[in-house]
């Protein structure tokens, strides 16, 4: 019954207070940057049961298809591009309610309907993006960006 976990662990505020510690417990003692976020994605996709959650990291000028849980995704996104360029252009999360209403969006998969991307930032540089998507509408709030960017900035002190 480990799957339905995240259905009976309260509000969203108190899943993600209970997540972090675990993280934190994951990210210890290991260096590795791919292990942390292929842990951290799957830790987050397994917890909340979203659609899809991974990363993308700057190689070259070019955000390049990082560790991940969900279905395939993009590859490679250029710099403004859809939400997770935008993010990284902007330096700052974005939550996006309604991708279809958002300009430019690149629909790696047409079940995604809302997002959220939030910078990885290390020595004030962003060096790549948190990417979830939701196949609901108006997925993600405030709550979840106050969380994810604390996670986030937990890979950016290793």
């Amino acid at each position: 019954m480990a799957e339905d976990l995240h259905i009976t662990l309260g509000t969203r505020e108190e899943q993600y207070q209970s997540l972090i510690p675990q993280i934190k417990g994951l990210l210890e003692g290991e260096t590795d940057l791919v292990a942390n976020l292929a842990n951290i994605a799957a830790a987050l996709k397994e917890q909340f049961g979203w659609f899809w959650v991974g990363f993308y990291l700057v190689k070259n000028d070019e955000l390049v298809l990082g560790p991940f849980q969900g279905p395939v995704a993009c590859t490679r996104i250029r710099k403004g591009r859809g939400v997770c360029g935008s993010s990284w252009q902007q330096a700052s999360t974005l939550i996006v309610p309604d991708v279809e209403k958002f300009p430019g969006h690149i629909a790696c998969s047409s079940l995604s309907k809302s997002e959220i991307v939030v910078p990885l930032f290390h020595n004030g540089e962003v060096t790549g993006v948190l990417d979830v998507d939701s196949d609901e509408l108006n997925q993600f709030d405030e709550t979840d960006r106050k969380y994810l960017e604390q996670i986030v900035a937990l890979i950016s002190e290793k």
